[in-house]
Order: structure tokens, then C-alpha cells, then sequence
């Protein structure tokens, strides 16, 4: 994966750029947006990451000037600005996501493969040898035969399933399933104890103080 950032912060650059290089991505990060419309073959890259307040060109500008060269690659806004009206206004220009700072790079990670990944397969994923689950119709089955879930369950198993073999913060479960509303931690822990006992073998692994995750099967 070709990631271009837009960032004027050079500490978050090179965190951004260690975080994803270490799994054989690569970073181009620009600090402002006319270097980076001078500079940036602009239809390399897999993802655009920009930040709004940056010099020259700011992230509005810039993705405007980049949508108008005919480049459709999606974007993401990581800033500090998220009112209602910056919101409209990045996504009137194109933008896929926002991410709010300050983020942690699982967080970023996870955006990123949901947009990359939306046009998703409705094969089953196979979970365990006796266990699959179906990320369009999200319907767990065991041994060909459906499990009656509610949607808090099944949506909390379709995020940990379609980042299976990885590792989910709470904070991203509770942002994904309760929809950004206010949910304490022992409401997560209730909810997965309520699936753990509709199944016959527990594949929900709760890693310490770092959250959930289903180990990828073989």
C-alpha cells in the first residue's frame, strides 16, 4: 500500500511513516500542499491522508486541486477540526473519512482498510474449523446452521471479524457498534459474555489492555 500524507507536524509524519512502513507500506508525506501538488505523482498512491490547517495550500485546497486533476483516490482528514461544518465541507470535496485528533495508528489503520476494503467478498470467513461468518448478511453459523444473534452482536462480531488476526481497541468496537455513543467498558465486556454464550468454543480472544481480537483460523 502507497500511503501520500499531508502534514505539517513532523513528529506525526514520522510516526505515521515508521507505524506503516514496518509492514512494508510506503509514505510520501509532504508539509504543505503546494509541495505536494509540485511534487506528488498524485495517481501512485492507494490512500490520501491530509490535514486541514497546513501551510500554502491547506487540506481543503489541496484535495480540492487534486479531485479537479481527475484523481478519484480516496482520502481521509486527520485533524483537530471536526465541527459539523468542516465535516460538510470535506466530504463535499471527496474525502472517504475523518479521524480526529489525537488518534492512535491502530485506529488510522482500521479506517484505512475499511475504505480500502468496502467492496468486501460475501464469502464466508472461516473462524474456526467449525465456525464461519458471513460479513454481508453478518449471520454467524456453526457447522452450516445459523446462530440467532441481535445486531449489537452481530455487528460487534462483523469488526472483529474483518479485522481478524487483529488486535481491536475498545474504543473502535464502541465507536462501530453503539454508533459514537456514550458506552462504558463493562457494557462492551456484558455484550461479548453475551455472545461467548451462544457458542459452543469461545474464539473471542480478550487481549490486556488492548482489546479483542478473533485469532485467524490455521
Amino acid at each position: 500500500m502507497k500511503i501520500l500524507l499531508l502534514e505539517d507536524d513532523n513528529f506525526i509524519c514520522e510516526s505515521i511513516k515508521s507505524y506503516f512502513e514496518l509492514d512494508g507500506n510506503k509514505v510520501d508525506y509532504f508539509n504543505d500542499g503546494e509541495e505536494l501538488l509540485d511534487n506528488a505523482i498524485l495517481d501512485n498512491y492507494d490512500i490520501l491522508l491530509l490535514d486541514i490547517n497546513t501551510p500554502k495550500k491547506n487540506g481543503f485546497e489541496t484535495l480540492k486541486a487534486i479531485r479537479e486533476e481527475g484523481v478519484n483516490t480516496p482520502a481521509i482528514y486527520i485533524t483537530a477540526q471536526s465541527d459539523i461544518e468542516h465535516v460538510k465541507q470535506g466530504y463535499a470535496l471527496g474525502c472517504s473519512d475523518y479521524v480526529r485528533k489525537p488518534f492512535i495508528l491502530d485506529e488510522l489503520e482500521l479506517r484505512i482498510n475499511q475504505i480500502l476494503h468496502k467492496d468486501i467478498t460475501c464469502d464466508d470467513v472461516q473462524i474456526t474449523e467449525d465456525y464461519k461468518f458471513n460479513l454481508c448478511s453478518m449471520q454467524l453459523f456453526y457447522k452450516d446452521s445459523p446462530i440467532d444473534l441481535k445486531q449489537h452482536e452481530k455487528d460487534l462480531l462483523y469488526i472483529l471479524t474483518k479485522n481478524i488476526g487483529t488486535v481491536v481497541s475498545p474504543s473502535i468496537i464502541k465507536d462501530y457498534v453503539w454508533d459514537e455513543k456514550d458506552v462504558c467498558d463493562n457494557t462492551l465486556r456484558t455484550q461479548i459474555k453475551k455472545i461467548r454464550a451462544k457458542l459452543e468454543e469461545n474464539f473471542i480472544v480478550n487481549i490486556r489492555n488492548s482489546g479483542y481480537k478473533i485469532e485467524k483460523n490455521g
